[in-house]
């Protein structure tokens, strides 16, 4: 790690006088020479972000300095972010949204920026927005949902824009913030390998007696200006007609160069120069994007695929805004079986199975008694998204009889789990 105070104490005044010289009066192109950016071009690789890795092993994504350019400049466009704006960066700078964001917009659309390195410490980050008057947050739903128990309304007044993403907003988070801040929670939804942002719901607009819908609940809004998106059928890649789920496609100029030292896995991740998503999802008749699941959570029970988002769905009206999570683990007799982890200690696993089996849930929908776990936290990335690896090797070490190495009935099954399942 190299800090940029270190650096700084260890230059001299000569060298910082030569420095700021060169600055000033050396023509660019003779800087650009000098430092070995006379090669450089749009498409030189610019950065390297590795991948959350919440579903498998993290990739380095490539990416160019057009490709970040492009999806700043968009982003610019659907918010119209001026030298007035102040952007509050809470996301870590490892993240492509927090790096795309909270770093290179505001100094290229020359607004400020205010940083706060734990985007879990709600009271400190609803002072920041207050004091610097902060007018765009970009949070994740669980962070919100935390500002909207612990932040005043006046802490967040001045904010024009608050961009979700990350995870699925549901309903009830919405609407607890709309109440705490008078302010609407704007989906959007993104990934690494597009420099991130893909899609996001804005502010109606009004002009008069004319209007456009520009945020629709329960989507992730438009795509970006320059960005195309396609629906098609998982398995031959035909196009597919509105409202119709399907595999997500998407390309732009903020496409990636590729993994880094992966040719072989860059080439499976396109197709035709679409990226392949992995989200399941639909565009609807007025083009908004809805995402409905990813490939990966999916379960082949029986033969038939399960979602687990739909699965987690049901648990979530049962249990309220808890965390919980739903994954696939091995079964001798159907190849895959559904395992489920939440956090709830007023509910116990039995009174779960029990509300979830009176649901409309299909029954091959339904977990097994046995393989409902209560724990005291879900395992946790960096970024704040759930470690859906994690889960599922703490699903399947409970599930064997095992919890931190003990068996189930000394770890208290049933009851939160031991410290050591937490992050």
């Amino acid at each position: 790690m190299v800090f940029l105070e270190d650096i700084v104490n260890e230059t001299g005044s000569f060298a910082r006088l030569r420095a700021l010289s060169i600055a000033r009066l050396a023509p660019a192109r003779l800087v650009a020479s000098w430092y070995g950016g006379g090669n450089q071009t749009p498409d030189s690789l610019a950065t390297v972000i590795f991948s959350s890795g919440s579903t498998g092993t993290p990739k380095g994504v490539m990416l160019s300095h057009y490709n970040i350019v492009s999806n700043i400049d968009a982003v610019s466009q659907v918010f119209r972010i001026g030298p007035r704006d102040r952007i509050i960066g809470v996301l870590p700078f490892f993240h492509s949204f927090g790096f795309t964001v909270t770093i290179w917009l505001p100094l290229l659309a020359g607004c400020g920026v205010a940083y706060h390195p734990n985007p879990t410490d709600a009271r400190a980050i609803g002072e920041l927005v207050s004091k610097y008057e902060g007018t765009f947050l970009l949070s994740t739903p669980t962070f919100c949902a935390s500002y909207a128990r612990k932040c005043s309304r006046q802490d967040f007044e001045t904010l024009r824009f608050v961009v979700v993403g990350a995870e699925k907003l549901r309903g009830s988070v919405a609407k607890a913030f709309a109440e705490a801040f008078g302010r609407e929670l704007l989906e959007g939804y993104g990934t690494t390998e597009m420099s991130p942002i893909v899609a996001v719901n804005v502010p109606d607009f009004h002009a008069g007696k004319d209007t456009q819908t520009g945020n629709k609940p329960g989507t992730v809004g438009h795509p970006l200006p320059g960005v195309a998106v396609r629906v098609v059928n998982p398995a031959t890649f035909e196009t597919l007609p509105p409202n119709r789920e399907g595999l997500l496609l998407v390309k732009g100029p903020n496409r990636m160069l590729g993994y880094l030292g992966q040719p072989e896995r860059t080439r499976e991740a396109l197709h035709n120069g679409w990226y392949i998503t992995g989200d399941i999802g639909a565009i609807d008749d007025e083009g908004f994007i809805r995402i409905t699941d990813r490939l990966s959570r999916f379960s082949k029970i029986g033969g038939e695929m399960v979602p687990h988002l739909k699965v987690e769905e049901a648990i979530y009206r049962i249990i309220g805004d808890s965390p919980c999570c739903v994954t696939g683990i091995p079964d001798e007799q159907k190849g895959e079986r559904l395992a489920v982890l939440y956090v709830r200690p007023d509910v116990a696993p039995g009174d779960l199975w029990r509300r979830l089996s009176e649901t409309d849930l299909p029954r091959l929908w339904l977990p097994k008694r046995e393989s409902i776990f209560q724990v005291a936290a879900l395992p946790a990335l960096g970024t704040g998204k759930v470690d859906l690896r994690r889960v599922r090797m703490t699903a399947q070490e409970l599930a064997q009889g095992e919890v931190c190495g003990q068996p189930r009935s000394q770890a208290g099954l049933g009851q939160p789990l031991a410290p050591c399942l937490a992050v």
